[in-house]
Formats: structure tokens, C-alpha cells, sequence
């Protein structure tokens, strides 16, 4: 509560620990002549600063009492000690403690007005020439504006990490431009966006209808569009109505202000109707080219048996391909780019282990990679080659200074592989698409293999289905279903709904099971116990690792919130032997089932069993088990596929959720041995085949719908898939 906060004053002795990212720092600080531990966000600080803070005092277990700062603001430094201890700290090149001493000896009380103002003056000290006393008072200056900008940008509620970047990109102009134009910020800095700088000049009583508000929300509402809709542009009316939408005005002058951004190279309109982020424009422009470039290269095929090879390919792995996987392999052998598409059971994995073995004895490296974790595990469990992300594939690379991610791997410096096999590529967006063939030598070649009929990248694009409709790259069609795979009702109940019809559902010894019931409430009990009771007991399936609920919707009874808190309840129920967290709208626990929810390329991880293996990165869609809470250090560790352990700050745990239950489009990539998913009535738009269709090829051994017969046949009969604005196939 207020009442409980205090005030003090002093100065910073030593800085014990500083999180360059998000500021976290523990320092030594002086206040009433002790010494006393602090803890709080402090970005760009440095010893012998004086600061006022408001907290509170607390008892560490470990460390004993500390103050926890919840505010803070510069002040001039409360004597001449801590004045010389601020001028040697580092933060002033060539002034030690001996010189700092002489500068706070000759003008004491005097000392900051001389910095500010009176380079001229500080070279009268011994030892400091006029060219050292104005780079001197350039740094007093430079970084008392620091702490200006800093308390300025508090007054709105911008955190410390997107203040350093503001700071970083102005200066000590930083006030004078967000005063000017506060919308400017959302156009240059990346991680400000239109709802941060809206609030800001709303506050300064910038007028609704700005010129930078309105480029700022035309730049928002396409963002968005990308991130949330998978829109790589947007035609200009529907733009405008959402810009309008948006800014609460009836009228504007857009079609000036998209110009201006047009001149400024931030957004591209094409064909004066599709208005597109600048980036997605030049990587859909890419992608287009570099497809026709690989795939117009003379790459006959390099085999001269080709017949001989697939006879012994056969013996090798007892088995015989069907007239169309044959023709798969040859394709792929034969072009520059091929698409293998096909449904579960059809053999894309068999078809992926041939290319990859005649490739190489061949001579050519050959190398295979997926857009997720889980998707890498399963092909190379699957076809015994090791596979990787694709992010993993191009070197991703993180620089803390700069806050940003880029791969390794690139034009400058491309993958040594000869052929490049994409598996699960129905997931592949715009952003990674660019990258992965940016990457790519020329004369490679790029085998693009997955279910067009599966839900589209979860990003901006709709890139494998998009190179399928252009008609300009070689695609194979499976349509025949691998014999051994008609014994699962699992995939031929999902090449059923794949064409419209109803599957079969609770044949003896079958795979594939429905329980009828219309209630929704009584729906999501059903689910519950099949998850904690029957399930397990039947089948022998582990509760955590075995079986996944997948939902279409997020809200509702039947919904991702819903059913996480009810699964929890009875997978995970509170104990004295496993600490838990209460945050505003759950409970983690230990031995919580989580997701991450957002790519973080700089998150770093350790191996279980080896900590001197780690890395970092950790992506939309990975999921674990949460191992350790610690409420005193305020961190919590999630181990991972690959026995990857992740720890998160207690601020970071936006970041993840529980995962008992996940929606359907989280699913896509992994594969677990059974799925539980209720029908249940909902939008219409979210409730489609390939939605559907998507979900039960997730499951391995088992799926168990559980809900309405009549709305799983309504989700069926709904081919109507939302639009994505995307131009790649007519680019192609």
C-alpha cells in the first residue's frame, strides 16, 4: 500500500550487479553514513550519483535486509564526497580521484554550474588542459541529460529499456523531439509503438487528428495487421477504415500522410491500391526473385541409375514407394526448388529420407531443418539424419548492446550446403522465408516439404501456398495414402474431413474416438477427467508429456483460460512441496506444464545435465515443465525440449502461460502420442476443415473429440478460410 513506501537520499558506492538490458541493478548505497543494499531498475547508472528513491525495506532469506526501489530520481550530489566519488567513477575519461579531489577543492558548491557551463573555468585545475575541460563538461552534460530524458520519459510510463533506446537515438534532444512531434518516436525506434506514443501525446494535448498521429497509426494498424492477421499489406481502403477505427475520426488526410511515408521509405505502395510495410515489401520481392533464380538453374538430374537407386533404397529400407513418392524423388532431384505436399500418411518423411541418402552418395551435402524445436526432433527421430530449427540452421544471432537479432548466416556469408530440405514449410513465413534464402548459395537447391492443407505460418505470409497457386515451381501432389498408414482411422479420418466428410469414430481397438455432449460446461469436465483418470489408466499415457488438449478458441468454457485452470486443478494442485507464484490472472506452480508465447532471442539457456552448455533464444510455441520457483530471488526455471532450462524474472512471465491446454494454431509443428479437443459452438470464423483437420494430424496414437456431433459437422463443412493479404504467388 502507499503508506508503506519511504523516502531516502544518498549516494552510489559501488555497483555490485547491472542487467544491461532491462536495467536490474543491486548496488552498495550510502544513506545516513551506512552502507546499504539496493535493489531496482536503474539503467545507465553510475557510482557516486545521488538519487533520491522511493520503496520499501525488505527481508532477503539469503542476503538479509535490502531496499527495494520502486521510483527514482537524479539529485545533485548531497556533499563534496560524493561529488569527487561521481567525478572518478569512470564516467569522465582522465579524471581520477586525485584530480576530482582538485576540481571539488577549487570550486566546491561551484562544481556542477562549472561543468554545465564553464569549460574555461575547470581548466584552471592542475593537470586538465582546455581541450580535456570541454570533453569533461561535454560528459557532465551528455549524461547529466540522461537523467533528464530518463525522469521525463517516467512522467508517461515508459519503461527503462525503451528509454535507453530513445536516449540512444536523440541524445540530449530527446525532450525537444518528443515535445515537437511525440509520434516521431514510433516511426524511427523499433519497440515503441503507436499505443505508447498515443498516451504520451494525448497527455501533452497533441490534437487527434496530427499528421504524426495519423502516420503513426498507419504504420500501427499495418503492423499489426502482419503480427496478428498474417497480412503482408493491406489495400488502401481497408487501411484507412481501420486507421479510422483506430483514431476515433471520422475524416483525415490520409492519402498526404501515406505519401510522406512513402517519401520517408517506410511503407511501398504497389499498384496504388496495396499499401505495404517497406521490410515486407522488399522481402516478398526477394523471396520471388530468389525462388525463379534457383529454380531456373540448369540442374538436371545428377543421377544416371536413377532406377538402381531407388531399388536399393527399397531393399535398405524393406518397404516399396508408391508411383508417386518416386516421383517425388525425382522431381527433387531434377529442380532448382521442388514443393512436396500431401497429408499425414501419404510418406513425405520416406520421401525426405531418400533425397537426403541418393543425395549423399552423391557427394552433396544435403541438410534438413524445421521451423520448430519439436518439428526437428520428429524428423530426425524419424528419418535418422539430424535436423535443426531453421533460426538454429542460420546461426541466430543476438547482440545485447543493440537489443536486436540477426543470423549469422547470410548473402555475406551462406550455408555450405548443397541441398536444403525444409520440413513442416506450411509454417514458414514471410520474415524467416527471406532469411533462409538470403542464406542460400547459388546453384543450392531448396526442397520444400509439408501439408498446404494445414493451417497458414502463424506469422506474416502464406508463403508455401502462395509458391503452390504461382505455378512456377515444381510441386508434387501426395494423394495416395502410405499403406501401412490406413490401418490409423487418425489419418484416414483426417483425409475424410479433408474432403468434406464426417470421420469414423469409435470403431473396436480404433485410435480415433468421439464422446457426444452438448453442454459446454459439462464438456470441459469430460476433458478434464480423460486428461487426469481415464486416459492415463487405460492407455498408460503420462498426464504432462503424453497427452495435449488442444482447443480452437482462447476464451469460453471450452477455452485455452478456462481449461488451464481446471486441468491444473487436477494434474497440479497446490502442495507444501512445490512453491508457486501468484501473478494478476494464474498461478504458476512447480511442475506447471508451460508455453512460451513469444519469440525471445535473448533469453539464455542452460543443459540440464550440463551447464557448461547453453546458448540462447527460446521461440513462440515451445513448451516444458516449470522445475523451480524461487519467491525471494523472484525467478522462476522452465525446462525444455532438449533439456533446456530457461530462467524467467518475475517480470518476464508475460512471456509464457500454461499449456495443460493450447489452441490449435499453438500446435502447429509438434506431434504428441494423444490429443483431447472439445467442439464446442463459437465464431464462425475460428471454427473451420483446416483447423480441424490441423488438430487431429497432431496426434500420433490417439484423438478423442469430446462435444457437439453437429458442430464438428458445421466445422467441417467450413472451407471458408480468413483472407491473407499477400502478393507473393502473383510476384512468382
Amino acid at each position: 500500500m502507499e503508506d508503506t513506501y519511504e523516502i531516502i537520499e544518498g549516494s552510489v558506492e559501488y555497483i555490485k550487479y547491472a542487467n544491461e538490458i532491462n536495467g536490474y541493478t543491486v548496488m552498495e548505497f550510502l544513506y545516513n553514513d551506512d552502507e546499504i543494499i539496493v535493489v531496482g531498475k536503474f539503467p545507465n547508472l553510475n557510482e557516486g550519483e545521488s538519487l533520491r528513491l522511493k520503496g520499501r525495506f525488505v527481508e532477503h532469506l539469503e542476503y538479509g535486509e535490502q531496499f527495494s526501489a520502486e521510483e527514482y530520481e537524479y539529485i545533485a550530489p548531497v556533499d563534496g564526497v560524493a561529488l569527487i566519488r561521481y567525478l572518478s567513477s569512470g564516467v569522465f575519461d582522465g579524471i581520477g580521484p586525485v584530480t576530482a579531489q582538485r576540481i571539488v577543492d577549487k570550486f566546491g558548491n561551484e562544481t556542477l554550474r562549472v561543468l554545465t557551463e564553464s569549460p574555461e573555468e575547470l581548466a584552471s585545475v592542475k593537470g586538465i588542459s582546455q581541450e580535456k575541460a570541454e570533453k569533461i563538461c561535454i560528459a557532465y552534460r551528455e549524461n547529466f541529460a540522461y537523467g533528464q530524458v530518463m525522469l521525463f520519459l517516467k512522467q508517461f510510463d515508459i519503461g527503462n529499456a525503451i528509454a535507453s533506446k530513445i536516449y540512444k537515438t536523440y541524445g540530449a534532444s530527446a525532450i525537444h523531439v518528443i515535445e515537437k512531434d511525440p509520434y516521431k518516436l514510433a516511426e524511427e525506434i523499433k519497440g515503441v509503438g503507436f499505443r505508447t506514443v498515443d498516451n504520451m501525446a494525448q497527455k501533452m494535448g497533441v490534437g487527434k487528428d496530427s499528421a504524426g498521429r495519423i502516420r503513426a497509426a498507419a504504420l500501427y494498424v499495418l503492423s499489426m495487421s502482419a503480427s496478428q492477421n498474417g497480412n503482408v499489406y493491406l489495400p488502401k481502403d481497408k487501411l484507412y477504415e481501420e486507421m479510422r477505427n483506430l483514431l476515433e475520426i471520422e475524416s483525415g488526410n490520409f492519402d498526404e500522410n501515406i505519401f510522406q511515408l512513402t517519401v520517408n521509405n517506410f511503407i511501398r505502395v504497389d499498384n496504388d491500391t496495396n499499401i505495404y510495410l517497406s521490410y515486407l515489401y522488399r522481402y516478398e520481392t526477394a523471396i520471388a526473385n530468389k525462388l525463379i533464380q534457383l529454380a531456373s538453374a540448369d540442374t538436371k538430374s545428377i543421377i544416371t541409375d536413377f532406377d538402381k537407386r531407388i531399388d536399393n533404397f527399397e531393399k535398405h529400407e524393406g518397404l516399396k514407394l508408391a508411383e508417386n513418392q518416386i516421383n517425388a524423388v525425382s522431381e527433387a532431384l531434377a529442380n532448382g526448388v521442388t514443393v512436396i505436399t500431401g497429408g499425414p500418411g501419404t510418406g513425405k518423411t520416406t520421401i525426405i529420407k531418400c533425397i537426403i541418402n541418393i543425395f549423399q552418395e552423391e557427394g552433396y551435402k544435403a541438410v534438413i531443418a524445421a521451423p520448430t524445436g519439436r518439428a526437428a526432433k520428429r524428423i530426425t527421430e524419424a528419418t535418422g539424419y539430424e535436423a535443426s530449427t531453421v533460426h538454429r540452421l542460420l546461426e541466430l544471432q543476438y547482440s545485447t548492446e543493440d537489443d536486436e537479432s540477426n543470423f549469422g548466416r547470410n548473402a555475406g556469408n551462406p550455408l555450405e550446403g548443397d541441398v536444403i530440405i525444409i520440413d513442416e514449410a506450411s509454417m514458414l513465413d514471410i520474415n524467416i522465408t527471406f532469411s533462409l534464402l538470403d542464406a542460400m548459395k547459388n546453384g543450392s537447391r531448396l526442397i520444400l516439404c509439408g501439408d498446404v492443407d494445414q493451417l497458414p505460418s502463424v506469422g506474416a505470409g502464406n508463403v508455401l501456398k502462395d509458391i503452390i497457386g504461382s505455378g512456377k515451381i515444381s510441386v508434387v501432389k501426395l494423394t495416395e495414402i502410405y499403406r501401412q498408414a490406413v490401418k490409423s482411422l487418425i489419418i484416414t479420418n483426417a483425409h475424410k474431413i479433408n474432403t468434406g466428410a464426417m470421420p469414423a469414430v469409435n470403431e473396436k481397438a480404433g485410435d480415433f474416438f468421439m464422446i457426444t455432449e452438448e453442454n459446454p460446461a459439462r464438456t470441459a469436465e469430460i476433458v478434464v477427467d480423460l486428461c487426469s483418470e481415464r486416459l492415463p489408466k487405460k492407455y498408460g499415457l503420462n498426464a504432462f508429456t503424453d497427452i495435449q488438449v488442444l482447443t480452437p478458441m482462447r476464451r469460453g468454457v471450452c477455452g485455452v483460460e478456462n481449461l488451464n485452470i481446471l486441468l491444473q486443478e487436477r494434474l497440479n494442485p497446490p502442495s507444501k512441496l512445490r512453491s508457486e507464484r501468484q501473478m494478476k490472472n494464474c498461478i504458476f506452480r512447480e511442475g506447471d506444464k508451460v508455453m512460451q508465447i513469444k519469440n525471445n532471442y535473448s533469453l539464455r539457456w542452460e543443459k540440464s545435465y550440463n551447464a557448461t552448455e547453453d546458448g540462447e533464444g527460446i521461440f513462440n510455441g515451445d513448451s516444458g515443465l516449470v522445475v523451480h520457483i524461487n519467491n525471494e530471488l523472484k525467478y522462476l526455471d522452465a525446462e525444455y525440449d532438449d533439456d533446456r532450462v530457461i530462467r524467467y524474472n518475475f517480470n518476464q512471465f508475460d512471456e509464457i502461460e500454461h499449456a495443460f491446454a493450447v489452441t490449435i494454431h499453438k500446435s502447429q509443428g509438434s506431434e504428441f502420442p494423444a490429443v483431447v479437443i472439445p467442439v464446442t459452438s463459437g465464431p464462425r470464423m475460428l471454427l473451420t476443415r483446416n483447423l480441424i483437420y490441423t488438430a487431429i494430424t497432431r496426434a500420433k496414437q490417439l484423438v478423442v473429440l469430446v462435444g457437439s456431433k453437429k458442430c464438428l459437422c458445421d466445422m467441417i463443412a467450413n472451407t471458408n478460410e480468413t483472407r491473407r493479404y499477400t502478393g507473393l504467388g502473383g510476384r512468382l
